[in-house]
């Protein structure tokens, strides 16, 4: 029978507490697209994406009109491109880029993830020059988002990628200066990244991952804000926990729910339920705010980490008994322009790049959608990826950067880039140089526990 203390909480949910599916995603394997003429390719690239996909979108729509349930993002995620580019050796590889962009036009998608490369261990064919292309094939396109897998607990951290990385996020930002940098927020750096992540942008579909499958991503911050407003400030820590797991099953079963039907509707096999709580730029629908109603005065305060840890096992321990597959990154986004409470806190200076780092060892990602000055030299922002990178190897966990340098602008100033991205001020790196440690290449070398098996 069916509750109808639950049918109204969850219309409340979704009409005053921004309760919505972030992403539905759909990752379609490329593999057999490879050919060594890159117009060939191409071609099979684009032919195979609008044939599996060409009803995603219509098919979400219905959905969204059937359930009532707002689903904001249609998306497609495809295999790294670095794995076809090895087949075309001395080929202009932003064609692949190009191709992406056509398919992702006529199948009326938001984003198309996987101008990727994993290169944790070392560089294949074709892994450097797709690298080196990511500046011009973002500057070129709209819809492409590009990731690179530079470390994991297993290889351990892939050091002469990770000076690249630094010059190419650097060169991203100068190709897109006249749209805000817009390039460098479609450019993440991961290290132990999943190969199953519905969320833009670092989706890829992994080679181990079935021919076509449905992921989607969930996202309900104002709904668990909403939560604990009603708890009142004389809850224990204990019954905050309770709260929020039991807040999480809520928000992920209506997550099952999409993708069960997504799946059935579209004859593609479900693939995982990602649990993440994004925040967006709108008010009341932000991951800070959480934290605040946990009793902080700001987002950045002292006891900031131990609350986002709090937070991340909630939703993991509530949400994993919602879903019959839960995978990608599954926790708390702290993306700071995405999010309305930490673009809030960065511009008072209650939170800094440094106490962002201490919250990426407990959330689901990293530095996330960070504005820097715009001078900030390569090897600093390799710093900062190297840096991040370990966090994730020796803890056995994802952690990624997403770095905007505001080229021609300092401290203080503002990007705006409109949407789900957002916008916010720059903010102050330390630029005390790591350049011979960057510039001494090289791999470094992965922690015991990689060794377990």
């Amino acid at each position: 029978m069916l509750n109808t203390k639950d049918i109204l909480e969850t219309i409340a949910m979704i009409q005053d507490e921004h309760l919505d599916i972030r992403t539905v995603t759909m990752g379609i394997s490329l593999l057999d697209c490879i050919d060594p003429d890159i117009d060939s390719a191409c071609r099979k690239v684009y032919d195979k994406i609008t044939r599996y996909a060409e009803r995603l979108v219509p098919v979400c729509q219905d959905i969204e009109k059937t359930y009532g349930i707002p689903i904001i993002n249609k998306r497609i995620s495809v295999t790294p491109i670095a794995m076809l580019a090895s087949a075309c050796p001395n080929a202009d590889l932003t064609k692949f880029a190009l191709a992406l962009e056509k398919a992702a036009l006529k199948v009326g998608v938001n984003f198309i993830g996987g101008y990727s490369a994993l290169v944790q261990k070392g560089f294949a064919h074709g892994d450097a020059e797709l690298i080196n292309s990511i500046p011009e094939a973002l500057a070129i396109t709209d819809h492409i988002c590009s990731s690179v897998n530079i470390g994991s607990t297993k290889a351990g951290i892939n050091m002469d990628a990770v000076a690249m990385m630094g010059k190419v996020i650097r060169r991203t930002a100068e190709l897109t200066a006249d749209r805000d940098c817009i390039g460098a927020a479609k450019l993440v750096v991961f290290c132990n990244a999943p190969e199953d992540n519905p969320f833009m942008a670092g989706a890829f579909h992994g080679v181990g991952e079935a021919d076509c499958v449905i992921n989607v991503g969930v996202s309900g911050p104002g709904v668990v804000r909403a939560a604990l407003a009603k708890l009142g400030g004389d809850a224990s820590i204990t019954e905050v926990a309770d709260l929020i797991k039991r807040t999480a099953f809520k928000i992920t079963r209506m997550g099952q729910l999409v993708a069960k039907e997504a799946s059935a509707r579209l004859g593609v096999p479900f693939g995982i339920v990602d649990l993440s709580l994004a925040p967006t730029p709108a008010v009341g629908d932000s991951v800070a705010h959480i934290l605040e109603e946990m009793g902080l005065e700001s987002c950045g305060a002292c006891g900031t980490t131990a609350c986002l840890a709090l937070l991340n096992d909630a939703v993991k321990k509530g949400g994993v008994m919602a879903s019959s597959h839960v995978g990608g990154l599954s926790g708390a986004f702290i993306p700071v322009t995405e999010d309305a409470g930490m673009i809030d806190a960065a511009r008072s200076g209650a939170l800094t790049i440094e106490k962002l780092e201490a919250m990426t060892a407990v959330c689901s990602v990293g530095l996330d959608m960070i504005n820097i000055p715009g001078d900030t030299p390569s090897e600093v922002i390799s710093g900062i990826i190297a840096d991040e990178a370990a966090i994730g190897m020796v803890n056995s966990k994802t952690t990624a950067v997403r770095l905007i340098p505001a080229i021609g602008k300092g401290v203080g100033e503002e990007l705006s880039f409109g949407g789900l991205l957002g916008g916010g001020p720059v903010m102050k790196v330390n630029t005390a140089s790591p350049k011979v440690f960057i510039n001494r290449g090289g791999r470094l070398p992965a922690p015991l526990q990689s060794l377990k098996n």
